[in-house]
């Protein structure tokens, strides 16, 4: 049957145009690209593109043999630019592409902007696909609330075609809905509550890790379908496990096939290098300012929200997006029409990309991965923020690892790199992150920042990762931290889960569980999490002993934990811990237990206060309380008032 084109039918309306030209239309993915159409008479696939300054478009496929001059598509005469077209005989899993005949006359072979999936690499073309999918996580959905920061949120950071390979083939993926058979449970298992999936927007370039991001609106082929990867999220909101996208606005790659040199001019990207190519990555920046563009990302990520079902994103690089200079020499940039360095353009898209979010999703999670110290990240448009819900605590993260890389015998003279970050922390609604890119690029993993012998390395790793969940704010780890992965990450490999069977890192696997576990489990770690309250330094002047005693509290009174660190290699036998009220405590956790791989040196039973009586300037005295406590080398504990651990029994 021969296949023809006809120009009788569009998805657009006026209203449609009008928004769109004036930046505001947020949903197209519902009107642009290639739908299948059926019934009353409007059989075919209907396919739309923006290309305002084309001479020409068509689109051909192996519905045509590859024809690329029999299916022109017409231009619409309102000035959107867009050229439009319903083809017959088209079916699903048909590869498209368009064909450009460009403003300068070259002719471009193009993906569809659009596309809801792709050709797997190395393959270029876009497929004609319907995405419907029956979901079965209502019950996630009608439970899900806007986020109010006195719940907790320990995410798990994974790569999905690394964290394990087929066990058969160590060069296969596995696919989507494998994972769903096995990243679904361990997850469940490790007490995580949400997972933070590395872009999974289809890239032509594994080795980029998928932030070199070409279909904004096509999941990557090489683990499957959409419906495949609708399945895994399903899997994980039926385990009531939360998933956040890692989504990149903040560049994209040159391949001939995408973005770049849309129409043949600068379309989505600007014309002048200084404003539209990134130096570090190699690959071009959005034209912010377009009208076009905004809607084009923003609707981006709302279908990634609203098709997916997505509980958040994650932006990546916003930095880079905020200042003019970014990674640039003098002479390299341009300043604004104010003559600084902050991109206008890009901090108004920012504003515009959370405000729709949030309007359109309530319960949505937008986090920035800002790297400066750029004020108001995660506070509200209203009060002169850009929006976000959280941002990664990038100090935090530099701070702890600079600490944890020196030997013990100095940390004496850097403990204010673990204490400082509590000076700043409620400047924004922070997230504490150990992410992928501190075991890449020669960073080495993290077990092996630490330093010593073998024990001692692990011991750190677990003082260190107790450290972590017991500070203020949600946590976020990158997969194979949990279990003390000992080769830097390798996107083409998968991790070395064998490992779990030797008892150090079995023991590291088992405290996190645990940490997870405590973290979800006790309010005091999490209700006041954002909150001056919730966390109070009670002794940070033993110095000398690298001790340091810290409280976290809930909301009720007398909910609390007390924190104690050994940052130290020796150990402190009949030490004083000071506390506020004179509770009896037990330890619920103590890093040096020895199913964590300690020594198993903990205090046992009841835990009784000592009352001091401490005389003032003025002669009058003050009652205080302390604890006596044995502390191993390099070791975290945690104590919990035993009325309070009488009431959770009792409940």
């Amino acid at each position: 049957m021969e296949t023809t084109i006809r120009y009788d039918f569009s998805l657009l309306t006026e209203y449609d145009i009008h928004l769109f030209k004036q930046g505001r239309h947020f949903r197209l993915f519902e009107k642009l690209g290639a739908h299948p159409m059926s019934g009353e008479g409007q059989e075919g696939v209907y396919f739309a593109v923006w290309a305002p300054n084309a001479k020409g478009v068509c689109v051909a496929g192996t519905f045509n043999h590859w024809n690329t001059t029999a299916l022109p598509l017409q231009c619409r005469t309102d000035g959107s630019g867009i050229w439009e077209g319903v083809v017959s005989n088209v079916m699903g899993g048909d590869l498209y592409k368009f064909i450009i005949n460009g403003a300068n006359g070259d002719v471009f072979e193009k993906a569809d902007p659009f596309a809801r999936y792709a050709e797997p690499a190395p393959g270029t073309a876009s497929i004609v696909w319907d995405s419907t999918y029956t979901w079965e996580d209502a019950l996630w959905l009608t439970k899900r609330k806007p986020f109010t920061f006195d719940k907790p949120m320990s995410m798990y950071e994974v790569h999905l075609g690394s964290w394990g390979r087929q066990p058969d083939d160590a060069n296969a993926f596995l696919t989507y809905r494998q994972l769903a058979e096995t990243l679904v449970p361990y997850v469940k298992e490790m007490g995580f509550t949400h997972v933070e999936l590395l872009p999974v927007t289809e890239h032509p370039f594994y080795g980029s890790w998928g932030y070199q991001t070409l279909s904004f609106f096509a999941p990557t082929s090489r683990y499957g379908t959409p419906q495949d990867l609708m399945y895994l999220i399903d899997s994980f909101h039926k385990a009531h496990i939360g998933v956040i996208l890692d989504w990149v606005p903040s560049h994209f790659p040159q391949d001939g096939h995408g973005l770049a040199f849309f129409d043949g001019t600068h379309l989505f990207e600007h014309e002048d290098r200084r404003k539209g190519f990134h130096p570090d990555w190699n690959s071009y920046i959005f034209n912010y300012g377009r009208f076009e563009v905004k809607s084009f990302l923003i609707s981006s990520a709302l279908f990634w929200v609203d098709q997916f079902h997505f509980d958040g994103i994650r932006v990546d690089a916003v930095a880079s997006m905020l200042y003019l200079d970014y990674s640039r020499k003098e002479g390299e940039w341009i300043a604004n029409d104010y003559g600084g360095n902050e991109n206008l353009e890009a901090i108004q898209f920012l504003k515009e990309l959370n405000e729709t979010l949030y309007s359109e999703v309530p319960s949505v999670i937008t986090i920035a991965e800002e790297s400066t110290s750029w004020p108001k990240v995660s506070k509200p448009t209203y009060d002169g923020g850009l929006g976000f819900g959280m941002k990664w605590m990038m100090g935090w993260m530099h701070d702890t690892l600079q600490y944890f890389k020196e030997e013990p015998v100095y940390r004496k003279y850097h403990q204010d790199k673990l204490t400082f970050s509590m000076w700043y922390a409620f400047s924004e609604n922070f997230i504490l992150s150990l992410s992928h890119d501190e075991v890449v690029h020669m960073k080495g993993s993290l077990i092996n920042k630490m330093p010593g012998d073998e024990w001692l390395k692990f011991a750190n790793l677990r003082l260190m990762f107790a450290y972590m969940f017991t500070h203020s704010f949600p946590k976020l780890m990158f997969m194979g931290g949990e279990f003390a992965q000992k080769k830097e990450w390798n996107h083409d490999q998968s991790l070395d889960w064998h490992l779990v069977e030797e008892p150090s890192h079995r023991g590291i696997q088992l405290l996190v569980k645990d940490l997870n576990h405590l973290y979800t489990g006790e309010k005091s770690m999490y209700e006041n999490d954002f909150k001056q309250a919730g966390f109070e330094w009670l002794d940070i002047n033993r110095r000398d002993q690298c001790v340091l005693v810290w409280k976290r509290a809930g909301k009720q009174a007398n909910d609390h934990l007390i924190v104690v660190g050994n940052f130290d290699q020796q150990t402190h036998i009949d030490i004083n811990i000071p506390v506020l009220q004179r509770n009896h405590y037990v330890e619920i956790l103590n890093t040096d237990a020895e199913k964590y791989y300690g020594s198993g040196l903990i205090n046992p039973g009841l835990i009784k206060p000592k009352t001091v009586v401490v005389k003032n300037d003025d002669e009058t005295e003050d009652k205080q309380y302390e604890l006596t406590l044995t502390i191993a080398p390099l070791t975290l504990i945690v104590l919990k008032p035993v009325a309070k651990l009488r009431r959770s029994k009792k409940s």
